[in-house]
This record gives structure tokens, sequence and C-alpha cells, in this order.
């Protein structure tokens, strides 16, 4: 199972109806609103996806001002990475419709915060139990835990190409 985080800036647009990195939000980590206009359109995310069968788990402003979090419900790999790119359309979409723009970038802005997509993993065998977790292990883990997380190390630069694939990644 795989459950993704999504972190995504909503910046205003200008005039002529391109991207800026303005913003005229006011909400910050956790705010309770409604605060500005960022709110409503991530409100309108929420309604969409939820519409199109996305169990919703969080949304919230994250830590920078324009700065949104969105969790939805973890499914296998292949179906998350589907919902993943659904889930990047309808934000871009909505926020449009709001006279915003979405960026998912991990950056945009030297002076901020970045962006994040925090991937949380689990493992179930076939009994339904986790692979991963062990009780009697001083850490928690199973043999199995151990060596999916040196797999994960050992294959990091690897990884990081998929995962941090543009130069603003860094």
């Amino acid at each position: 199972n795989v459950g993704p985080e999504s972190e995504f800036f909503l910046f205003d647009m200008s005039e002529d109806g391109q991207p800026t990195t303005n913003t005229s939000e006011k909400g910050g980590f956790f705010d309770i609103g409604p605060v500005d206009a960022g709110e409503n359109a991530r409100r309108d995310i929420v309604l969409s996806l939820s519409e199109m069968g996305f169990e919703m788990e969080s949304s919230y402003h994250s830590n920078e001002v324009c700065q949104h979090h969105i969790d939805f419900k973890f499914d296998d790999g292949i179906q998350t990475a589907d919902n993943i790119m659904t889930f990047k359309l309808t934000v871009r979409t909505v926020a449009k419709r709001h006279g915003l723009h979405a960026t998912f970038m991990p950056k945009p802005k030297s002076e901020t915060y970045g962006s994040g997509m925090h991937i949380n993993l689990s493992l179930y065998g076939r009994d339904g139990m986790n692979v991963l977790y062990n009780a009697e292990d001083v850490n928690g883990l199973s043999e199995e835990g151990y060596y999916f997380i040196g797999g994960l190390m050992k294959h990091m630069k690897a990884i990081t190409c998929i995962t941090n694939p543009t130069v603003n990644s860094y």
C-alpha cells in the first residue's frame, strides 16, 4: 500500500491570465477558516476529488502562506500512481476556476519552505498481517523490514532520479 501526502502552492494569476508567484492569501499552518480564497479553492478541490471516488484523509493550510496539504487514502502502488496524476490534474483545474495557479514545484520561491510529497509505504502478507512489523524487535521491525530499508538505502541514487526529477528538487 502507498499513501501520498501532497503539498502544493496556490498562487494568484496575473491580469492577463498568466501564473505568478504572488498571493493574496493570509492563511498559515492549520488555520481555522475561512481565511482566504485559497481555502475556498482547497475545499472545492476536496469536494471534486470526493465526487470522483477519492477517500479524503486530511486537508489544511501547510507551513507557508498559500501552501496547502491534501491527503487521500492509500491504495496499491499502481492505483496510487494513477490517483496522484488524477489528483494533480484536479488540483490544477479547480484552482484555475478560482483564478489561481496550482504548482507542485518543490521550491517555487527561494525565501519559503518547499513542497513535497511524502510517501507512506506498508506491506501486508497474504494473511493480512503487516510484513514489516515485529513486536519483539527493539525497533518494531521484522527481518523483512530491515531488508526493505536496506534496499531503499542501497538504491537511493536511482530512486532519487524518479522522486526528484528536476533541478528545482534540490
